[in-house]
């Protein structure tokens, strides 16, 4: 594997030099750090966001950057940050790196994919409109959702924006046998808290046993840094 030195550290921002004749990692290439804070070892995941020159590149931390300094020594790993897919993730809460948050033990995964992937080929998609429906009447009625597109809502604190989707991951999976993915962005880690105790009390976690959940969670919390919270969305 490539490896590197640090050679400057501001807030999450963090230039790495990498040695001449062995090329520098690709962009979105994943950086690791190993070391330690107050005594605790860390390990802490860099993206590559631009080659400076001079093999030089620049890289956004997924995760606090406290404790860097300069010439502490950072690989290459060869490839975009990896994340674990397959049943293992239903119920279970996760970073943006993929390791769990829920104090719930190792995720039993099988497959890790990379976040940056080929978008599918215009063959590989159904280029006829259909409408997803939702089981929610007033949506089904006044603005359907189509199969395969994008939806947003837009509202105050507390009008409902979360009971609305859990509604939605509820059906989906009742009606149409499908799983969801929730991404919480920006969210206090008392918002995203709450949420997953809600879920559970709507039966869309099953505690008792994982894999008849209905949803995996990633979470980009308000106390992390801007790469984590872009990665996750």
């Amino acid at each position: 594997m490539n490896t590197g030195n640090i050679v400057q550290v501001i807030g999450p921002v963090v230039d790495v030099e990498f040695p001449d004749g062995k090329g520098l990692p690709r962009i979105y290439n994943a950086l690791e750090i190993e070391y330690e804070v107050h005594g605790q070892p860390t390990k802490l995941t860099l993206e590559v966001q631009q080659h400076l020159g001079d093999n030089w590149v620049r890289s956004i931390a997924m995760s606090s950057t406290e404790g860097l300094k300069r010439g502490m020594s950072v690989t290459d790993t060869g490839g975009p940050i990896t994340v674990p897919v397959g049943e293992a993730v239903l119920g279970r809460l996760f970073n943006v790196t993929g390791d769990a948050i829920d104090n719930r033990g190792n995720v039993n995964y099988t497959k890790r994919y990379p976040i940056h992937r080929p978008a599918p080929s215009l063959t590989e998609q159904d280029t006829t409109a259909k409408i997803l429906e939702t089981g929610i009447k007033v949506i089904d009625l006044v603005c359907p959702f189509t199969k395969g597109g994008k939806v947003g809502a837009f509202g105050g604190a507390g009008v409902g924006k979360t009971v609305v989707i859990q509604e939605l991951i509820n059906n989906i999976a009742m009606k149409h046998g499908g799983v969801s993915i929730f991404a919480g962005v920006g969210e206090r880690s008392r918002e995203g808290n709450d949420l997953y105790k809600e879920m559970s009390e709507a039966g869309v976690i099953d505690q008792k046993d994982l894999s008849k959940s209905k949803v995996g969670m990633v979470f980009g919390q308000m106390d992390e840094p801007p790469g984590a919270r872009l990665r996750v969305a």
